[in-house]
Parts: structure tokens; C-alpha cells; sequence
């Protein structure tokens, strides 16, 4: 598996690839570049990853995760490179026998690799300046670089 892509990920080739016949659920993420970002506009989204140890660390909460929940499949791939507003730029993809299984591995996948993963994002905004951070800006809405958004209470629109 290619944890890591230069080129569009092709959601609808893995969520086919995702079908197992003992699953009875499917759950997909995708993780889309939108165009607005705490009041600004978006153009366009840059990732770059230490590639040797990203893909490492997919498989091993990958691997974590199944031993978690029963799952007969479980995906993640991650943009690398320019992506566009529209784009997705990480996909995960869960099959269980049933969807709360399927729905809580998928979540554990995104949020570990969205916060462990050296994997870091350049937002480039329409004003033509960009910002540097992590791959997720929890903490520039909880205010705290040790709290994550799926952990605060009260998140700020």
C-alpha cells in the first residue's frame, strides 16, 4: 500500500478496493481541501512528509487499529505536493462486520495520523500569503497545542 501520493488520490478506486464479503460496513473519510480557513481564503494547500517515516507510522496505527476492531480492511493515503480546493488530500477507508466498529476505527485512524504523522501543511491564501503548521491546526482553535478539536468542548466557528 502507497500511504503517501504525489498524484490526486483516486477515492473511488480504494473505496472499491475497500469491499470485503464479511463486512457489513463501510466507512470512507476523506479529508477535503476547502476553500476558507478561520475567515480566510484558501487557494490552495502544499503538504510535505518525511516519507520513510510517515509511511511507517500509517502502518503501524493502521496495524494498531485492527487490533483494536474487527476490521477486514483498513486504508489511509495521504496527499503529498500541491492540492487544489476540491481536492482530497488524505482518505481512510474501514470494513467491519458493523458500522460502529467501522465508524470508531475510521475516526482513531485520521485523528492519530492528522496529529502524529510528520506530516506538515502550507496554506496559501488568496491575499498571497501562506502559513506553515502541522496537519492540523487544532491549536489554532482550542488555543492549545496539546488539545486536539475532537477533544474540546466547545470548538469556535
Amino acid at each position: 500500500m502507497n500511504y503517501l501520493s504525489e498524484s490526486p488520490l483516486d477515492v473511488v478506486g480504494l473505496l472499491a478496493a475497500g469491499h470485503h464479503p464479511k463486512a457489513g460496513a463501510i466507512v470512507l473519510f476523506s479529508g477535503e481541501v476547502r476553500d476558507n480557513n478561520l475567515g480566510r481564503e484558501v487557494a490552495y494547500l502544499e503538504y510535505e512528509a518525511h516519507a520513510s517515516m510517515a509511511a511507517k507510522l500509517i502502518a503501524a496505527i493502521i496495524e494498531e487499529a485492527k487490533q483494536k476492531w474487527p476490521l477486514h480492511i483498513a486504508v489511509a493515503q495521504h496527499r503529498t505536493g500541491k492540492v487544489a480546493v476540491g481536492e482530497s488530500a488524505v482518505v481512510v477507508i474501514t470494513a467491519s462486520p458493523h458500522r460502529s466498529e467501522a465508524y470508531a476505527a475510521n475516526r482513531y485512524i485520521i485523528d492519530r495520523v492528522k496529529h502524529e504523522v510528520p506530516i506538515w501543511k502550507c496554506e496559501y491564501f488568496t491575499d498571497g500569503t501562506r502559513k506553515w503548521g502541522g496537519n492540523c491546526n487544532c491549536h489554532d482553535i482550542t488555543g492549545d497545542a496539546n488539545q486536539h478539536v475532537y477533544e474540546f468542548d466547545e470548538v469556535k466557528k
